[in-house]
């Protein structure tokens, strides 16, 4: 599957990260602005990135969109399947 075939709507954004994420959320991209890295998500990763994405979700309801996705970038490990962002 081709992520930059898919239309991706935005799901969170702040000042240094962008989550989007396909109509069915089968496909996630978490990009680090500040960096230029994109880690595109899909199948088995989608379904664990989403249930992450939740639990941070859950446990921090007053973060800023920013301090939710570096958590998962970070803590996460979702950085570790990033590359260079080419798109920007």
């Amino acid at each position: 599957m081709n992520l930059h075939s898919l239309p991706l709507s935005m799901l969170s954004q702040g000042d240094k990260f962008e989550l989007l994420a396909s109509t069915d959320r089968r496909c996630y991209v978490l990009r680090s602005r500040s960096d230029y890295f994109i880690a595109q998500l899909q199948g088995e990763e989608a379904m664990r990135f989403e249930a992450d994405y939740e639990t941070v979700r859950q446990q921090f309801p007053d973060w800023a969109p920013d301090q939710t996705l570096a958590q998962l970038w970070d803590k996460g490990g979702y950085s570790w399947s990033a590359a260079q962002d080419v798109a920007d």
